[in-house]
């Protein structure tokens, strides 16, 4: 029976890809602010402004490919029961080969209507003022705002509670309710943390890789295989 591998992971996964992070030093996504661009009350505001700031980011999404720490998390699934719970809203690590993957913050390339956080629909294009859906409803990113609920969050719970190995990589842990999966992991697991910037606390100092992503997955690939070897 294979181990069970969960992984958090966050933006500095993606960000080897060239997908731009909104945790830059100014506090700004790409010149906007993020109460204006990723919350319930922007979008009141100014609904066009922030449905053209989602098709720039699935534009962009569009043009760039997944790396090498996603490509080893997808290989990893042939020796592993690899479960992936992202805060990231882009498809990089589906685009990679992995099979199970858990969006807790939404996902770019979906929309769904105004009045609910279900119905989602896929959405490869634009979306504007004026479409729909089969009901006659505004369509909106399929995006969890700040201030929203989190809705795929009971599900991420379940999955860390089964965790042989917990992964946390790319995530700076200082969004919540995702960073609060920590709780969540069962006390004999293995934990690992990737990630350049973070100061670790939560596993022991052999099992933190303070490097990129790609270099730190080549790293655990390693350890992962002589472990099961």
């Amino acid at each position: 029976m294979k181990k069970k591998l969960v992984v958090l992971s966050g933006a500095g996964i993606s960000a080897e890809s060239g997908v731009k992070t909104f945790r830059d030093s100014d506090g700004l996504w790409e010149n906007h602010r993020i109460e204006d661009v990723a919350s319930p009350e922007g979008f009141a505001r100014n609904p066009q402004m922030v449905l053209d700031f989602y098709n720039a980011r699935r534009k962009q999404l569009n043009e760039v490919l997944p790396n090498d720490a996603h490509k080893i998390l997808a290989e990893l699934e042939k020796d592993f029961d690899v479960e992936i719970i992202t805060q990231n809203v882009d498809d990089l690590h589906e685009r990679a080969g992995s099979s199970k993957v858990v969006h807790l913050h939404g996902e770019l390339k979906k929309a769904r209507p105004v009045n609910s956080d279900s119905k989602v629909i896929p959405w490869e294009g634009d979306l504007n003022l004026g479409d729909l859906n089969f009901e006659g409803i505004q369509l909106r990113p399929h995006i969890v705002w700040f201030g929203e609920m989190v809705p795929e969050m009971n599900k991420a719970i379940a999955i860390t509670e089964k965790a042989d190995i917990f992964l946390v990589i790319g995530t700076s842990m200082q969004v919540y309710p995702a960073a609060g999966l920590i709780h969540y992991i069962p006390e004999d697991c293995e934990v690992f943390v990737i990630d350049p910037n973070l100061e670790n606390s939560y596993t022991k100092d052999s099992h933190c890789f303070k490097m990129t992503a790609s270099e730190g997955m080549k790293k655990l690939s390693e350890i992962l295989q002589k472990e099961r070897g």
